[in-house]
């Protein structure tokens, strides 16, 4: 019953009409607001599951799964890509499999970026964290990263949020690399040797921040104001993370910008075939139960299944199916050759 007065309150409204009657109605967002989609009941056989989207054409009403696994690069123990003529010799097992190390179960609406540090305290707890973890770029964030790598001592390969500032989408201007910040002195530089007259710690959808500020007499005889600001009144602002924060993110983005990193990152694909196999042969998508440590065991069990499968393939010596070559990469080898 309460499940059900809850369902009631959270998707109807009651209003007095005209002529004073009481009338119940379906509520709208617009007008008679809505509990936040963390909060709401989308099913009275369920109370746990919840809506959510992903693009736009993709919505459910139910949980998600994040699964890890291991992607060690042993590259000198099977066939190449490509070269699916070639035999393994009698005398070499097939590489070794990759094996799903840990099953995350969350609420649909929690973000991806939630999520990571459980997962890696989950590991630690079972003496499985990785050196290198290779994500998607939903999961990090400057505090994740900088967790990551000071309590877990995980270095995490993911393209990091790069700066959204106007001057760094154009590729023009001075964006905010081009600032010297100096943490000690609470002050920042610009590119043309000005400093900022305004240091500000504040928090911003729970983050702590730093807000700066540039006096606008500072920056209005500039010769570089065109490209640093298009500001009217007052100089120019940047917002960034504190000292630990700042440095972690700087880090993770100078790395992505090496030539090396978009072939190491490659290894990521490899969670996508498992998350295929997990749908093809567990159904993992259908949650069989009800609640969310049951549908996590569920979960649980899927992993195991698979990871009990390409055991079985490695142990009697069937290799595992090598990367799958598409037409198109076919026709350019083709061609290259």
């Amino acid at each position: 019953m309460q499940t059900l007065r809850i369902v009631l309150v959270q998707n109807y409204y009651i209003t007095i009409d005209t002529r004073g009657r009481e009338v119940i109605r379906r509520r709208e967002a617009d007008t008679d607001g809505l509990p936040p989609a963390r909060s709401r009941i989308t099913s009275p056989y369920d109370t746990d599951t919840r809506w959510a989207a992903k693009g736009e054409d993709l919505f459910w009403n139910g949980f998600k799964v994040h699964l890890t696994e291991t992607c060690d690069d042993d590259r000198g123990s099977y066939t190449p890509a490509g070269q699916d003529e070639r035999a393994e010799p009698a005398d070499r097992k097939p590489r070794t499999p990759n094996l799903i190390t840990n099953v995350a179960t969350t609420a649909a609406t929690v973000p991806d970026v939630k999520a990571t540090t459980g997962i890696h305290q989950q590991l630690h707890e079972r003496e499985l964290l990785p050196a290198e973890h290779y994500l998607d770029s939903g999961y990090p964030s400057a505090e994740v990263i900088a967790t990551a790598a000071t309590t877990y001592g995980v270095t995490l390969v993911t393209p990091a949020l790069l700066d959204q500032s106007a001057q760094a989408r154009a590729g023009t201007g001075y964006d905010k690399t081009a600032f010297t910040i100096d943490f000690d002195t609470r002050q920042v530089t610009c590119p043309q040797g000005r400093t900022s007259s305004c240091w500000s710690p504040a928090t911003q959808r729970g983050t702590e921040v730093i807000v700066v500020k540039f006096a606008g007499t500072t920056c209005r005889p500039c010769p570089a104001q065109a490209q640093c600001t298009t500001a009217k009144r007052g100089g120019r602002q940047l917002t960034f993370y504190p000292r630990d924060l700042h440095h972690a993110l700087a880090q993770a983005r100078a790395r992505q910008t090496t030539e090396d990193w978009p072939d190491k990152y490659k290894l990521r694909a490899g969670i996508e075939s498992t998350i295929s196999q997990a749908l093809a042969i567990t159904g993992i998508r259908h949650a069989r139960y009800r609640g969310t440590a049951k549908t996590h065991l569920q979960h649980v069990f899927s992993a195991t299944a698979l990871n009990l499968i390409r055991l079985h393939a490695w142990s009697t010596g069937h290799p595992l199916q090598p990367g799958r070559t598409s037409n198109l990469q076919r026709l350019d080898l083709a061609l290259a050759a």
